[in-house]
């Protein structure tokens, strides 16, 4: 048996979902096999698709109390065993030869972690202009993100006191800490990511957006408000009815949907002209009438 062999790593591959039913039956039977590795998935939802989906795979499977991707990732690598972290988006592919190349990269003692370069679906290919800015980003000191499969020793991501608890910019501000603590190094093969956004909204749109949104979170935008902002569309368009029943019981629902409804500015506007307007009738009734 050679040294590499003697030295091979355990991974713990952490898979944050809210929903993500599809994208882990895909995901799932590539990871089934891979004897060095354990999956574990902690899911934000009461979607028992998931869950089952997770356990057929042989994955271990939690439940978030709330869609906190930081706080998810946290719940898995308490559970996790393996000698590396592995912080995976349901949404990007995790094969055997990115395993491998993790397993070549932390034979060096002094890498901590780090992320592959990604690409998006060879299918649409008018992104592949934002593969290329993102290679350059990664190279040059910039932002790692959660579809970049990132990875750090166990001891590191303990060290570091885990994920920020936050819902949006978790992966952002970890970047900032493990890139701090030591030497990374960014791996090939790229990893494929999901350009669901990308087409759903446009390219330019959406790399606008994220920009955007990174401006926002460094002068100080709650990521809470931040989330809320990304994901409203999603949120009011794919929440069963199930989940929101869970997350806000009916006498809450009325009293949240309440709110809303009193916080529309629309709403809020007409209102106030019918108070004007109805004040207004209500003096002109009231005066006395003045005779000659």
């Amino acid at each position: 048996m050679s040294e590499r062999s003697k030295r091979r790593l355990k991974f713990s591959i952490v898979i944050p979902s809210w929903q993500e039913a599809q994208n882990l039956a895909a995901l799932l039977p590539q990871l089934c096999h891979v004897d060095h590795a354990e999956t574990i998935v902690v899911e934000a939802s009461a979607d028992r698709q998931s869950e089952r989906i997770a356990r057929e795979c042989g994955a271990k499977f939690f439940r978030s109390h709330s869609a906190n991707r930081g706080e998810q990732m946290n719940r898995g690598a308490q559970a996790a065993s393996g000698d590396v972290l592995i912080f995976q988006h349901a949404d990007s592919e995790l094969t055997a030869a990115h395993l491998f190349s993790i397993d070549a990269v932390m034979q060096n003692p002094h890498i901590i972690g780090g992320p592959f370069y990604r690409k998006f679906d060879d299918r649409h290919r008018r992104l592949r202009f934002r593969d290329w800015m993102a290679r350059f980003r990664s190279r040059h000191g910039g932002m790692l993100f959660g579809d970049q499969s990132i990875f750090v020793r166990r001891e590191v991501f303990q060290s570091l006191g885990g994920f920020a608890a936050i819902p949006l910019m978790e992966d952002v501000e970890f970047s900032r800490r493990l890139r701090a603590s030591g030497q990374i190094v960014i791996a090939d093969p790229p990893v494929r990511t999901s350009a669901r956004r990308h087409l759903q909204r446009g390219a330019w749109r959406t790399t606008i957006q994220n920009g955007a949104f990174l401006l926002l979170y460094k002068v100080g935008v709650s990521p809470k408000r931040l989330h809320r902002w990304y994901y409203q569309d999603r949120q009011s368009s794919q929440l069963p009815t199930e989940f929101a029943s869970e997350l806000m019981p009916a006498d809450r629902s009325a009293r949240h949907s309440a709110r809303s409804v009193s916080r529309n500015p629309l709403i809020v506007s007409t209102r106030r002209s019918r108070a004007r307007i109805s004040s207004s009738l209500s003096s002109r009734a009231s005066a006395p009438t003045q005779t000659k």
